[in-house]
């Protein structure tokens, strides 16, 4: 996949670019509904023998629009999102710095400039896309714009236990710690990615070591509790239980930031300043104050033994079927 940054003014022209269909969207997640329109987008594609094109937008329009600082509720950082959109089979990805003067743009500059500029044939986008000045232009009104040069498809709303999947319904899912529904609603676990850090080292002195991970971006961190987790640790996968919190145990005070810690099972490697990914898939329980360390490392083989449980349980599933 070729990854093209653009900023507005761009210079670009039609010459210069492949002919394709273009998936539109801020995709935060890319979550099954946006992998609904860039499917849609790439079996066009195939039919019309043009390459297939995503076209996303950073830094959140939020942070441009309404002056926020960049949300740190964001469910993939840009990095994420060019990972998963290049395992969707896109040709070519664009990103378009989201700035005021971009913003400012009419519907009908963002399809002359962005769409029939960039050699677009075809635009597929979900029902709720939006383009340029307050969002005026609609794809319900897209033939207007496109004038017959560009085609238009939209994408329906997909729902998932009668509520539309949408990246606002896997941001609160994922703050109330419901991380099996979020594998749900994204068609894959939720990852966080990170390099392993020194911690205070203590889970090792009561037979549990674990890996401390400091984030490589503002993702959003699950609440605090125990959880079964897969960490890719130069490049092989291991399951493991994870403790997000501020291990009320040891600590009068709290911290300021939770700790992100991890068991991996079957391991015992020194791998501090290695790159890791974690994938959540279950939370097992919520953080508490344990009487000693004989309480909370019993509790610990109990969250170990459950975590492991959950994963053989889950090969049996995926060997059914």
């Amino acid at each position: 996949m070729k990854t093209i940054h653009i900023s507005h003014p761009h210079t670009l022209n039609q010459k210069d670019q492949v002919p394709s269909v273009m998936a539109l969207g801020y995709f935060d997640g890319v979550h099954l509904g946006h992998q609904k329109v860039i499917d849609e987008a790439k079996s066009i594609a195939k039919k019309e023998g043009l390459a297939l094109a995503v076209m996303t937008f950073h830094p959140h329009p939020s942070h441009v629009l309404q002056k926020a600082r960049e949300p740190k509720d964001l469910i993939t950082p840009l990095e994420d999102k060019i990972d998963f959109i290049e395992q969707l089979g896109a040709d070519y990805l664009y990103i378009v710095q989201f700035s005021e003067s971009f913003a400012a743009l009419s519907p009908q500059e963002f399809v002359d400039q962005y769409l029939d500029e960039l050699n677009v044939k075809h635009a597929v986008a979900g029902f709720d896309f939006t383009f340029g000045r307050f969002g005026a232009g609609t794809m319900e009104t897209f033939d207007e714009y496109g004038k017959g040069r560009i085609n238009a498809t939209i994408v329906p709303k997909l729902s998932n236990q009668d509520r539309k999947v949408s990246s606002t319904l896997i941001r609160s899912a994922l703050k109330n710690g419901d991380v099996e529904y979020v594998s749900e609603l994204l068609g894959k676990p939720y990852q966080l990615r990170g390099i392993v850090i020194h911690g205070d080292k203590r889970g090792r002195t009561i037979g549990f070591p674990t890996a401390n991970v400091g984030l490589s971006a503002e993702y959003i961190i699950p609440p605090t509790g125990v959880y079964a987790v897969r960490a890719e640790v130069k490049g092989k996968v291991y399951d493991g239980v994870c403790n997000v919190g501020y291990k009320p145990t040891f600590y009068e005070k709290r911290p300021d930031q939770p700790a992100i810690e991890v068991n991996l099972f079957d391991f015992n490697e020194e791998i501090y300043g290695q790159p890791i990914k974690l994938q959540w898939f279950k939370r097992i329980r919520s953080e508490r104050k344990f009487n000693g360390i004989q309480e909370l490392t019993a509790q610990i083989s109990q969250d170990k033994e459950e975590a492991i449980q959950f994963f053989q349980d889950q090969h049996k599933q995926t060997k059914k079927s």
